[in-house]
């Protein structure tokens, strides 16, 4: 990767090796693999046995969990945050896993629709529940500094799966929830 953006400064007409440039690439290569480690993780990995017998069926909710990703149309940051519900069906996921599925998923080329999907999925796959709610808020940097360029501009998306989509009590009490 550092070959390639040492071409990317020169292609902008920059010097690649004057010295505010110099050590560029190597910097934007390991910025980018960290930007991207998303790719080289694994659910398993992410859970480390974190599963836990419960008989609690009453919604859980994590909110304003932060959400860096990059729009996979402009490599340009979206930044924003997460909530996540889900109603458990016999297992509880540890609090910290959410957060780090969030960064998994997040961690990879994105756009913000299928991010919102993915969490929900796996979320509602690995822990079995009855239902999860996903809803993201995030403003995107293709948007504001380039094309159109409106700073206020928030995307807002969001996936209910099961108990949450089907039940609209389970789904007003999630929106309730996230509101407060």
């Amino acid at each position: 990767m550092q070959t390639y953006f040492k071409k990317i400064i020169e292609a902008l007409g920059e010097n690649p090796e004057r010295e505010g440039l110099k050590n560029t690439p190597k910097r934007a290569a390991k910025a980018m693999e960290f930007l991207t480690q998303g790719y080289h993780q694994s659910i398993d990995q992410i859970l480390n046995g974190a599963l836990f017998e419960t008989d609690n069926d009453e919604m859980i909710l994590v909110k304003n969990i932060e959400l860096y990703s990059l729009c996979e149309h402009h490599l340009l940051p979206f930044i924003g945050k997460c909530h996540v519900a889900y109603v458990p069906n016999g297992k509880i996921i540890g609090l910290s896993k959410i957060a780090r599925i969030v960064d998994m998923h997040a961690r990879r080329l994105q756009v913000q629709e299928n991010l919102t999907r993915e969490i929900a999925q796996t979320i509602f796959d690995v822990v079995g529940a009855k239902g999860v709610g996903v809803i993201i808020e995030a403003q995107h940097l293709c948007m504001m500094m380039r094309g159109v360029e409106k700073q206020n501009s928030v995307m807002s998306t969001s996936v209910m799966l099961g108990l949450l989509r089907e039940d609209s009590r389970s789904r007003a009490e999630f929106l309730s929830l996230v509101k407060h």
